[in-house]
């Protein structure tokens, strides 16, 4: 027993003085990224690593501006790959201007109170920019003369200082490491959304984008109107403190939606500012009125934003996404809590009392939603105690150890739920998940089409109730267990049904979850492209054994996501490759499956604004107009040809 338990000495790995090295800071940034970036990614998710790269060196000018020194930034990205960025503050100090750039804990903002109140001050941001970047440039414009540094993977390569008529200023120019973030290109909705908070944050900005001009006047006031895709039920509410700034209105909606900043840095899992808010405005409302009201009826329906300043705040992960300071100050002082709810309760009262036309609004809003939900109040207690007794972790939910554990942090925004449909497919993807991340929640046939219908529903159907719960989502995104909610079905007609029904169901009653970019379709390869690996002379003695012992040949395999993909792989591999189709996800075998939803996962996320014309558009495709609809079917049929007879169709 004693024998079985001590290590070989055949096994043991050496560990001498060859295995200590010392890293330059260039070097530990790009052998650890998510350290300084959070997850890298191809940029098909608004948190991944390109976008924090651009936040990083757009935070430096937004400084400039907070200064008074520069209101005018202009961002260019040239075909989606390469990004320019120049600002008309007061350009970094020239003697210096390598150092901040390549050397980490170098910065500006160490030894300056005006710098107190921002979100970084590690001195990180460019480094790690340059460091994940193939090719890197940095001009600083001071006083007729302009001071160029060119760096190639964190490496200086050039240096050059000439004379120049430009403003003062500084000029950042990158390109992110292709090998890095693999596939990568950036999305203008996600960037023009980031440049957009930018503005409402700071009136008065202009920011050039692509040579198209964002701006706003008139802070959150603007964002809300911006975000919003229902009616306002009053005017919305717009006020502003010292460090402070709240905007708010009651929409003919369900649910609750919040946007929330801290010193500029958009909060999209909220924090204990924006709990702070939802605490302390319903409180306030409900003492205006003295009715015994519950706080979610008063605050159904309510699309907020509440932007605070914290003295060097604390978030709890990497990514900065939700605020964990308790304080307003590092070493105490007012906590967070106090300080939000004593604006509040000061301003949001003597607003309504001066306006007695929205307080109307607001008590006739809250007394339609009490009575909604004491109308379903039996439906929605025995639909909690079904859920209960479903054992979701047996039967439709196959949970991850992240929840099992409860673990918080950068492994709780890995996250991720698929939502898959049949016994094949998700047991294909239980199989190959990652059980510490991924979980699988099974759907049994195609959900029910909830358009028109009320909230009711989702307590009565048990899909929706199941679904329901193990999101967490009854009270609001606060619950939310996944920070990914990834529908996975078949690329068919049938998977494209469930895909839009599922939708349906999250814009109807959830439509933050959407909004806050918690939504993803999940992209399978269509086809597998692959022929025998040709092998030199040395690779075939080193691994002729082996594999005859295994059996089975080598090949080199290529998996394609559209027509077009395929048709090049079969240009590379030729002659004669195997071509598969596939046409479900329960036809892929779980060791290939899992490929599909680990490092390179393909995802697509679901995004929502206010041009979308999203009531006219699920009027129309979900809606009981069915005989317009096969009208339109009719009119723009298309007759798919056939494939050609060469595929497989496994």
């Amino acid at each position: 027993m004693e024998e079985s338990i001590l290590p070989l000495q055949d096994s043991q790995v050496e560990y001498n003085d060859d295995n200590i090295r010392h890293l330059s800071d260039m070097e530990h940034v790009r052998t650890r990224p998510g350290m300084y970036i959070g997850r890298l990614g191809d940029g098909s998710s608004s948190e991944d690593g390109i976008y924090v790269l651009l936040k990083e060196v757009i935070d430096n000018s937004i400084d400039e501006f907070k200064m008074n020194a520069g209101k005018r930034i202009e961002v260019n990205i040239d075909e989606n790959l390469r990004v320019g960025v120049r600002d008309y503050g007061r350009g970094i100090p020239q003697g210096k201007l390598i150092e901040a750039v390549s050397m980490l804990n170098t910065g500006g903002k160490y030894d300056s109170k005006a710098f107190k109140k921002s979100v970084g001050l590690n001195g990180v941001g460019s480094k790690a920019v340059n460091a994940l970047s193939t090719h890197f440039e940095a001009h600083s414009y001071r006083d007729g003369m302009v001071r160029k540094a060119v760096f190639e993977r964190g490496v200086l390569v050039s240096d050059t200082t000439e004379e120049t008529q430009d403003e003062n200023g500084t000029y950042i120019y990158f390109e992110p490491d292709a090998s890095l973030f693999k596939n990568y290109y950036f999305r203008n909705e996600f960037v023009e959304n980031l440049l957009r908070n930018y503005t409402y944050l700071n009136t008065g900005l202009t920011i050039m984008y692509n040579g198209r001009r964002i701006l706003s006047r008139n802070g959150l006031e603007d964002l809300l109107k911006d975000k919003m895709d229902s009616d306002e039920l009053y005017p919305i509410v717009h006020l502003k403190g010292e460090d402070i700034e709240i905007a708010f209105t009651h929409a003919k909606q369900n649910g609750e939606e919040y946007y929330s900043f801290v010193n500029g840095q958009y909060t999209p899992l909220g924090g204990t500012h924006q709990a702070a808010f939802k605490e302390h405005i319903g409180r306030t409302i409900k003492e205006f009125f003295n009715k015994n009201w519950e706080p979610t009826d008063i605050r159904n329906g309510m699309v907020a934003a509440i932007a605070i300043n914290v003295q060097e705040p604390q978030f709890e992960s990497q990514t900065k996404i939700k605020l964990g300071s308790l304080t307003m100050e590092p070493d105490g002082g007012i906590s967070v809590n106090k300080y939000v709810g004593d604006f509040i309760k000061t301003e949001v009262d003597n607003y309504m009392h001066r306006n007695p036309s929205i307080t109307e609004a607001i008590q006739q809003k809250i007394s339609e939603s009490e009575r909604d939900r004491k109308a379903m109040a039996g439906v929605a207690k025995l639909a909690r105690e079904r859920a209960k007794k479903a054992n979701l972790h047996n039967s439709k939910l196959r949970d991850c150890h992240v929840h099992l554990n409860d673990a918080k942090g950068d492994k709780k925004e890995d996250s991720c739920i698929f939502i898959t449909e049949g016994l094949s497919a998700s047991g294909s993807i239980t199989k190959s998940r990652d059980v510490e991340t991924q979980a699988v929640f099974s759907l049994r046939g195609k959900p029910l089409n909830c358009y028109g219908l009320t909230k009711k529903i989702v307590y009565e159907n048990e899909e929706f109730n199941l679904l329901q719960a193990a999101l967490n989502i009854e009270d609001g995104l606060e619950g939310l267990r996944y920070n990914k909610v990834i529908v996975a079905t078949d690329a068919d007609v049938d998977g494209m049904h469930i895909r839009l029904l599922m939708i349906t169901f999250f814009l109807q009653f959830f439509p933050d979850l959407i909004k806050k970019g918690h939504v993803y379709i999940l992209q399978t390869p269509l086809f597998r492209v692959r022929n025998k690996k040709k092998k030199s002379k040395k690779e075939e003695s080193a691994t002729g054994k082996k594999k005859r012992s295994e059996g089975r040949s080598e090949y080199e395999t290529i998996y394609c996501y559209s027509d077009e993909e395929r048709i090049k792989a079969i240009e590379k591999l030729s002659p004669n490759p195997e071509i598969t189709r596939f046409k479900g996800l329960g036809e892929i075998s779980p060791d290939e499956f899992q490929g599909f939803i680990g490092e390179d996962i393909r995802l697509e996320q679901v995004t929502l604004s206010k041009n979308d014309l999203v009531k006219e558009l699920l009027e129309y495709y979900m809606g009981k107009n069915t005989k317009e609809r096969q009208q339109f079917i009719i009119d723009n049929l298309v007759v798919e040809e056939d494939r050609p007879e060469e595929f497989d169709m496994e």
